[in-house]
């Protein structure tokens, strides 16, 4: 028995209830032991985090995917699970604290690390819950974590056999230091803003009496970072630079500290730039440590001024005079200018005025790229400390092969040459942190520095013997433990089923910012650990972004909250607009009227049931086409066998564009706008059948779309055996018919075509006219004679007659060979209908013409706001268009 329908189609009263039931039965990994396997990994949100709209895009793609392979009767499996995001979440906790006027330092590390455990229990995991609102039906029985006691059982072993290896190592070196968070972060956690700076010239005094081949008894460099003098430990120039050859190996006298250092060549001294000499801090300066390096100065060697909070600390050889102890990097750059300046050592930047007066200014005014941390919003300081890398270039040659020999294929094709160029420059991973909340760095140290790594203390004691051992404070970077996802959560290291049946996973929908923090690095574990790839295929999607396609921010105030289109639109509407707008790689602009349009398409489904239901049409108790003897029936079947290949082809090229607007199409225009107007009126047995059969395929292919309503109206439309999540996906097993497709899409044709030449003369849509067709074609003949009320009641012909038409004044519509002839004496006044078309297309060129040679005027289109370029180019494509159909009209009248 089917259950009549709301007169209204209403997603929220829907949504909740089938999404309890699909998870509450167990339903999103039914039993299918003997099964193929397909499997998904989720990128893990933050447990900080909520549903923002890139989540949206990346898990809506997913489900798709999951929904798509298990209606085809796969072992569809969709890991789940949340990340531990080490500074997110101590950043948050610490935040709480603070609002309470209390401190992580007045816990001790245990204890605080139990606080932010409380705090995932009460607050972690909002997104886990949004993520259900849209829709996603994935694992939630399997949920991960990457602190749970087996995903550390897994990242431990990893370190220590890396570790054994040669793999990962101690290391001193520069890294990104954030002096907010007091940690270090990668190179990916680092964004640049551009920064209104100085560029500040001095002199350096060349030591012993030695002077340049001028006579000039100092080298002038530059800088953007005046305080880092206070560590400088060489200047290099170039050797080809005529101007410092003889000084090279002569040392310089730094003013403010006295420090003592060589003149040094180096290729990094570009003699075109500035004066060709740049003084040297290898400890405070990404390239200057490789300067340094190559001039022989060890990293253990190399002078740090800077504390961990970024203010000036004593260096090594005691050098930096007291009155600079203790300030804040910023301010010490002041003093080191005032100091320098008052020294005579100074050389200002000069400038003119409007009266050609010349003024001098300390710095010559400088927009600096300057590194900023994402999470802490300090910028960042390059500082010399010891850390724990792995070995990145040895674990990238396999996972680079894996991508040339097509093991991992890439989609789209263009992101390999990206993924190339950065995995064949990649350098050491940092992957040490300085805080408490993440997996603790499994490594203890002696009273003499000596490191000894093991997966339990005991292991590490054994090795160290009797020494006293003290545990490393650092814990993980959390990309650490998240390039394990694929194979941890499935039981890793423990060779469980799971693990056996599936890994490698099928496919990774990833955004492509992620690419680098994400996708290569578990390209790289999986591959080592797993000694195959983690993933058959990585599918890289583009950003969200607003409608005027600028990156959403919160500063700029265009963000959209999915969860409010959701309540406004329903769950199954912004699905499908993700689905309908993303094109393989490209960013997705986003459109809320597109989002309410796609609701609309919803409600033509639900009311298309409904007219079922009212007509006796009920669920299909069959898989295959049922007998069809009527045209219009073999041809909306022929249309399901073409929609369902055309799919089925777009889903396996992971179109989800091509996938999203073949199944709309074929709902809206075939089924809705077509079909059910040709059997009003004329709904038989058969017609039941083949109608009733359809709605089901109808629901089947676009369940992974549109998940919620197609579950309404599956069971709307009687008692099933099983709910639409676990049906078969469509096997019409019925070929096209090539003369019932010929006469209805003639029918199709003739239709639409009226209808449209009725609109450009003005003729009332429902007004009945005669045609003449003096010499129809074989297909013509059959579909007027076999469909005479659809003739009449869809393209408003009283009658057709088969012979010349009588003289006077007529239109003329094309139908395929076919070519009609309507009189139109009597039905508008000829001459004022030809006088109305010619007053509009005058006027439509007009303004088309007008509006070209404003685009054709470069200044225009390079001055002028682009939004206005834009509307300048819709109207004129609006007006082109007018015109033409203004003269297509006139064409007709003759």
């Amino acid at each position: 028995m089917s259950t009549e329908l709301d007169k209204t189609f209403d997603p929220a009263s829907i949504e909740a209830k089938w999404y309890a039931h699909w998870e509450g039965n167990g339903l999103f990994r039914p039993e299918r032991p003997d099964a193929t396997p397909f499997t998904i990994v989720n990128p893990p949100p933050n447990v900080t985090g909520s549903l923002h709209i890139g989540h949206a895009l990346d898990n809506t793609l997913q489900d798709i995917m999951i929904r798509y392979e298990r209606l085809r009767g796969k072992d569809a499996l969709w890991v789940v699970g949340t990340d531990h995001a080490g500074i997110a979440t101590q950043m948050v906790v610490e935040r709480q604290l603070e609002a309470a006027q209390d401190k992580r330092t007045n816990y001790t590390r245990e204890a605080f690390v139990d606080k932010v455990w409380e705090w995932k229990a009460e607050s972690g995991g909002t997104i886990t819950g949004q993520l259900r609102r849209l829709g996603c039906s994935m694992d939630w029985s399997r949920e991960q974590f990457t602190m749970d006691p087996h995903f550390t059982k897994a990242v431990l072993k990893v370190f220590v056999d890396l570790h054994k290896e040669g793999l990962i190592y101690r290391d001193k070196r520069l890294v990104n230091w954030d002096p907010k968070l007091k940690t270090a972060i990668s190179d990916l956690e680092v964004e640049t803003r551009e920064v209104k700076g100085g560029f500040w010239h001095f002199k350096y005094p060349l030591a012993d009496g030695v002077t340049l081949d001028d006579g000039r008894d100092h080298i002038v460099v530059a800088t953007t970072r005046p305080e880092t003098m206070l560590a400088d430990m060489a200047v290099a120039v170039n050797a080809e630079d005529p101007r410092y050859k003889s000084v090279i190996g002569k040392d310089i006298l730094q003013p403010i500290t006295g420090r003592r250092f060589r003149i040094v060549a180096d290729e990094h001294a570009d003699p075109e730039l500035g004066s060709g000499a740049v003084k040297i801090t290898p400890g405070h300066d990404f390239n200057d440590f490789d300067v340094g390096k190559r001039a022989g100065i060890k990293p253990a060697d190399m002078l740090n001024m800077l504390d961990a909070e970024a203010q000036v600390v004593q260096t090594a050889d005691g050098l930096i005079p007291a009155e600079f102890l203790g300030l804040d990097r910023f301010d010490a750059r002041k003093l080191v200018v005032e100091q320098m300046k008052a020294l005579g050592l100074l050389i200002p930047h000069v400038t003119k005025n409007k009266d050609g007066e010349e003024q001098e200014h300390d710095a010559e005014p400088r927009t600096i790229q300057t590194p900023f941390g994402d999470r802490g919003g300090v910028v960042i300081e390059p500082w010399l400390t010891d850390q724990w890398y792995v070995d990145a270039a040895t674990l990238a040659r396999p996972a680079i092969e894996a991508v040339r020999s097509g093991a991992i294929e890439v989609v789209p094709k263009t992101w390999e040459k990206t993924y190339f160029n950065w995995m064949e420059n990649i350098q050491p991973w940092c992957v040490s942190r300085q805080l408490w909340w993440g997996h603790r760095i499994p490594a203890w140290y002696d009273e003499d520095g000596n490191a000894f790594v093991a997966e339990t203390e005991e292991e590490a004691q054994a090795q160290a013997g009797n020494r006293k051992l003290t545990r490393d404070e650092d814990v993980l970077d959390t990309w650490f433990s998240s390039a394990l996802w694929p194979f941890a959560t499935l039981g890793w290291p423990d060779n469980t089923d799971l693990l056996q049946k599936h890994y490698p996973n099928d496919l990774l929908v990833s955004g492509f910012d992620i690419l680098f923090f994400w996708d290569a690095r578990m390209a790289m574990q999986g591959i080592h650990f797993m000694k195959d790839v983690p993933w058959r295929k990585l599918y890289l999607h583009g950003l969200v972004r607003a409608a005027d396609g600028q990156k959403m921010s919160k500063s700029k105030g265009n963000v959209v909250d999915p969860l409010g289109l959701i309540d406004q639109y329903g769950a199954d509407a912004l699905r499908f607009f993700m689905a309908a707008m993303e094109s393989q790689g490209r960013d997705v602009k986003m459109d809320e009227k597109r989002v309410e349009g796609y609701r609309n398409f919803a409600t033509k489904l639900w009311n298309a049931t409904r007219f079922c239901q009212a007509n006796g049409i009920t669920g299909s108790q069959t898989i295959t086409a049922p007998a069809a003897t009527l045209a219009v029936n073999k041809w909306i079947i022929g249309e399901v066998s073409e929609t369902l290949a055309a799919l089925d082809a777009a889903m396996a090229d992971l179109r989800f564009d091509a996938a999203a607007n073949t199944i709309y199409h074929f709902v809206w225009d075939s089924f809705c706008d077509w079909y059910l107007e040709l059997i009003k009126g004329q709904i038989d047995d058969e017609t039941k059948a083949v109608a009733g059969w359809v709605l089901d395929q109808i629901y089947v292919m676009l369940h992974p779309f549109m998940p919620f309503i197609t579950e309404e109206l599956w069971h709307a439309q009687g008692d099933r055996q099983y709910e639409l999540i676990l049906a078969k996906w469509p096997e019409p097993k019925a070929a096209v018919d090539a003369a019932a497709k010929a006469e209805v899409e003639w029918l199709i044709a003739l239709t639409s075509n009226l209808r449209t030449a009725k609109n450009e003369l003005g003729i009332a849509p429902g007004a009945k006219l005669e045609a003449y067709l003096e010499a129809p074609s074989d297909t013509a003949k059959a579909a007027i004679e076999r469909n005479p009320a659809a003739v009449e009641r869809l393209a408003r012909l009283s009658a057709i007659r088969f012979e010349a038409a009588p003289a006077g004044a007529a239109m003329q519509i094309g139908v395929g060979t076919d070519v009609f002839v309507i009189p139109l004496e009597g039905v508008i006044d000829i001459a004022a209908e030809k006088a109305r078309l010619e007053k509009a297309q005058a006027a439509s060129e007009k303004e088309r013409d007008s509006l070209a040679k404003r685009l054709d005027n470069p200044s225009f289109v390079e001055k002028a706001k682009p939004e206005a370029v834009e509307k300048a180019k819709a109207d004129h494509a609006h007006h082109a268009a007018e015109a033409e159909r203004a003269a297509a009209a006139l064409a007709r009248l003759g």
